[in-house]
């Protein structure tokens, strides 16, 4: 019997061509305790349906404990142009609903969706514009029972993306300090974006912690390899989560590490497991 707080969770995007019904059949069978929710998976239901889904899932002892919201470039919450700004924020607030249907408790937020250094584009400007979107996004956290997690980024070409460096959680928690504004930690993410200092993401983000999600890789690019196949210090991360006392449902964002992409049941439940003993062992020695 695993005597971690938490459960485990794997990301929509990896199921998209299958059925609810389908993706239920493999939480059961993979160890699951259901899905980080996306919006192919609910695209066009009505309040009802959405709301029945999630009930299937609830009758199965499973769980859309998160909901990513929609990150293309037009759904940019930080732009500097107001008309593209004021839609995506439309658009993520439809989203959000959408969410609540489900029963998530949170949703994760990308900062931006552009990848332009902070240090040129300029942090006042993208602080300017991401707060006027957070006007009307966290008071509807708060009236739908969210929490919208901001993910921490990859690096842009140029370096400083925003959410690409430990200092702009800092940043986001003392402008914005909201009971309905969260963090989600993105591993593989912060991998790539500070290397040897990717522990330093924990620390900025711990006050606000609410999500995590949980990749490998080798330091240099965003792979998506199941956790224990990269350079991810996992220690540190599942010491972490136990510190923050995290009992939530955490979300492992890749496929299995097996020959795919029609993976079968077994593979997803070896990554299951595989996650498991990592954290277990990370954890034995009181860590």
């Amino acid at each position: 019997m695993s005597t971690l707080k938490w459960s485990w969770s794997t990301t929509g995007y990896g199921l998209t061509g299958k059925t609810h019904e389908e993706i239920r059949a493999l939480c059961q069978g993979a160890g699951l305790a259901g899905i980080e929710g996306v919006p192919p998976l609910f695209e066009g239901r009505s309040e009802g349906e959405v709301q029945g889904i999630a009930k299937q899932y609830a009758a199965e002892g499973l769980k859309i404990d998160s909901f990513h919201l929609p990150f293309s470039p037009e759904d940019d919450i930080a732009s500097f142009y107001e008309t593209v700004r004021r839609k995506a924020t439309e658009k993520i607030a439809r989203w959000m609903e959408c969410a609540a249907w489900a029963g998530a408790r949170v949703v994760i937020q990308h900062p931006t969706t552009t990848r332009g250094p902070v240090e040129i584009d300029g942090m006042d400007n993208y602080l300017r514009a991401i707060g006027k979107s957070f006007e009307t996004l966290l008071p509807l956290a708060e009236r739908l029972n969210l929490i919208v997690a901001v993910e921490n980024m990859l690096p842009g070409a140029e370096g400083g993306r925003l959410g690409s460096r430990p200092e702009h959680f800092e940043i986001f928690q003392e402008k914005f300090g909201h009971e309905n504004l969260g963090f989600c930690l993105d591993t593989g993410h912060a991998l790539v974006a500070a290397h040897d200092r990717a522990d330093e993401f924990f620390s900025a983000m711990k006050p606000a912690l609410a999500a995590f999600h949980l990749a490998d890789n080798a330091g240099d690019r965003d792979s998506h390899l199941a956790p224990g196949f990269g350079r991810v210090k996992w220690k540190q991360v599942f010491a972490g989560m136990a510190e923050v006392g995290f009992s939530d449902v955490a979300c492992i964002e890749t496929p299995p590490f097996a020959y795919g992409p029609a993976y079968r049941v077994e593979d997803w439940k070896d990554m299951v497991d595989g996650a498991r003993s990592l954290a277990e062992k990370s954890l034995e020695n009181g860590a």
